[in-house]
């Protein structure tokens, strides 16, 4: 089984989410509302998505670099929520520029690529 991959690159309008199992095949490509409703549903989210698929999920962060949105009032409360991590690890890394549609998932597949190299 290879290990679980999940990027998520919050954007102006929306956030997009990609999970892949190891660099091979695409398990989920999502677009969200920009930031979460609820300050537990990042975790939550990294959670289900492990207890889904069955086990630990490596998730990478867009946090910094000029096209970041997370600094912003339903992300910053997120973060503070961020302390049950059994099914799930977080790491921050900058964004890259985003496609000129924010639909398209090519920026968060190479995010995720990067790391995964790593």
């Amino acid at each position: 089984m290879q290990r679980l991959w999940m990027a998520i690159t919050p954007g102006a309008l929306l956030t997009r989410v990609v999970m892949m199992e190891g660099a091979g095949e695409t398990l989920l490509e999502a677009r969200l509302p920009h930031g979460p409703r609820d300050p537990q549903a990042l975790g939550r989210l990294c959670e289900a998505m492990a207890l889904w698929c069955g086990q630990e999920v490596h998730v990478v962060l867009a946090v910094g670099g000029s096209d970041a949105f997370c600094a912003t009032r339903p992300w910053l409360a997120t973060f503070e929520h961020l302390t049950r991590r059994a099914l799930y690890e977080i790491e921050f890394v900058e964004a890259l520029p985003p496609p000129d549609d924010e639909g398209h998932f090519a920026d968060v597949r190479q995010m995720l690529s990067t790391r995964m190299g790593r």
